[in-house]
């Protein structure tokens, strides 16, 4: 299940989503966010996600990678599915005692499914098209405004591009120690809940050990190595806007105003 997990992990690749530069593919990812969150309607998920198909096929993912990535998410999204039932208004199709389940109820909690796969399928794009150095940059020139209120713009960037790095590693460790204390006799998976939590406690130290010990030896070689952030460092590719990239604009501002327009068909 943990091999599953594949946020964060970059796919190289030539096509124009790979080629376009990261500003804009993080423009993208709020603009998308924005627009799914105007969409009310069946037309309107519909429409979504035929954006997201649309990026899929434009960035060469299979539609089986990105689904593969929401089985960790499974048992949240059957949790806000199950409770969003409850929170409905009008006659009850189900009810027993203060618990009732009603037409809205179900509509809600379809809605609330659909639109949290699309947002994490959305999420997976980005980063399986975008190479954390590129994110770094990115995200810390898109925020360089904020560096004249003394913002430390360029630290905020690198730590999320590093916690981003870090995610496939960290779920190789646990793979490796559950496969360990597997050989050794532990189980995960069975027994009552109390029992599997008491049987997580002997992977969580190794894990927070390995982690300290990676960043131990991450921030070693970076001295080593001189670095230093702020002002005076250069960049070996310095990003530039394209045609193609004003062209990705257009047509966001596009689906966004077109997901606004769907909010009432339906």
């Amino acid at each position: 299940m943990l091999k599953n997990i594949t946020l964060g992990q970059y796919f190289p690749g030539d096509t124009l989503v790979h080629r376009l530069d990261p500003r804009t593919k993080l423009i993208w990812l709020v603009g998308y966010i924005v627009a799914l969150f105007l969409a009310k309607t069946v037309p309107g998920y519909l429409f979504m996600l035929l954006v997201l198909a649309l990026e899929s096929f434009a960035a060469r993912i299979r539609p089986k990678t990105l689904l593969s990535g929401l089985k960790p998410l499974l048992f949240i999204i059957l949790f806000t599915a199950v409770i969003n039932l409850f929170y409905g208004t009008g006659e009850p199709v189900w009810q027993y005692g203060v618990l009732k389940i009603t037409g809205d109820g179900i509509r809600r909690s379809v809605f609330m499914v659909a639109r949290i796969m699309l947002l994490v399928c959305g999420a997976f794009l980005l980063t399986y098209t975008t190479s954390p150095l590129q994110l770094t940059d990115g995200l810390e020139m898109l925020l360089s405004p904020l560096k004249k209120l003394r913002v430390p713009v360029h630290e905020l960037a690198m730590m999320m591009s590093i916690a981003l790095r870090f995610i496939p590693t960290l779920i190789e460790e646990t793979d490796k120690i559950m496969s360990a204390q597997k050989a050794r006799g532990a189980s995960f998976d069975t027994g009552k809940l109390t029992e599997r939590a008491r049987a997580m406690v002997p992977l969580l130290v190794p894990l927070f050990v390995s982690a300290f010990r990676r960043a131990d030896e991450l921030a070693t070689a970076m001295e080593a190595r001189c670095y230093h952030s702020g002002e005076g460092r250069t960049r070996m590719k310095t990003l530039r806007f394209h045609l193609r990239d004003i062209a990705a604009l257009a047509l966001l501002c596009a689906i966004i105003a077109l997901s606004a327009l769907l909010r009432g068909v339906g």
